[in-house]
């Protein structure tokens, strides 16, 4: 069993996606350790009734992000944290922290990365006008949401969409892709090859024809 430790910011609600997927056995691991740098994140009250131990780490509270990560780095190694997952967690984390935990920090983001990185790709997607829009897992680098992508799902945007209404439909998304992006990982099914993510066991003639078309005219 892995043990994950889960980063947050706010609501939680990708947070609850992967709790249930633990309990539910899809994914081989187990949550050990969930972390928010908001005392007020609805996240940790999801965490405390799902019985995990929680952990408030203000980034206000320390002189920088060097003193900030080594706080964070102390509480998920004192868990025997193995897999880091950041489940809309609000910060960039640096290169000293990502060098403790090695192609083992997973991100998710709500956009078709490489498009719309950074704060509000949903919001970014929508302005643009974009006809799909989507999500992203992907291991984390150096570089915000542009590490090796492990896997995407894509949505229409509708005509009567506003960002909200579009945020909403990838959100859902979110919930299906992250749980199962981090049962593949806990499987051991993930294979790194530079920027190329293979998944082991998948039969790829089954996508050929596979077509997400955003207007069915």
């Amino acid at each position: 069993m892995i043990r994950i430790g889960i980063l947050i910011s706010g609501s939680g609600s990708n947070l609850q996606s992967i709790i249930n997927a633990v309990r539910m056995g899809t994914i081989a691991g187990e949550i050990v350790k969930v972390i928010s740098n908001d005392e007020k994140a609805y996240g940790l009250t999801r965490a405390a009734e799902a019985g995990i131990s929680t952990e408030v780490v203000k980034h206000g509270d320390y002189a920088g992000r060097a003193a900030f990560e080594e706080k964070l780095l102390s509480v998920l190694q004192e868990a025997a944290v193995e897999l880091v997952v950041l489940a809309g967690f609000m910060r960039v984390l640096g290169a000293g922290f990502l060098a403790a935990f090695p192609d083992r920090v997973i991100n998710i983001h709500p956009a078709l990365l490489p498009s719309f990185p950074g704060t509000h790709g949903q919001a970014q997607a929508f302005t643009y006008g974009v006809k799909l829009a989507g999500c992203t897992v992907h291991f984390v680098d150096e570089q915000v949401d542009h590490g090796p992508i492990i896997m995407q799902a894509a949505v229409p945007v509708l005509a009567d969409d506003d960002a909200d209404r579009l945020a909403a439909r990838i959100l859902r998304c979110e919930h299906k892709i992250f749980p199962l992006a981090l049962a593949l990982y806990c499987a051991g099914r993930l294979r790194i090859e530079k920027r190329k993510v293979s998944i082991l066991g998948v039969d790829e003639t089954l996508l050929e024809d596979q077509c997400l078309i955003s207007c069915p005219v």
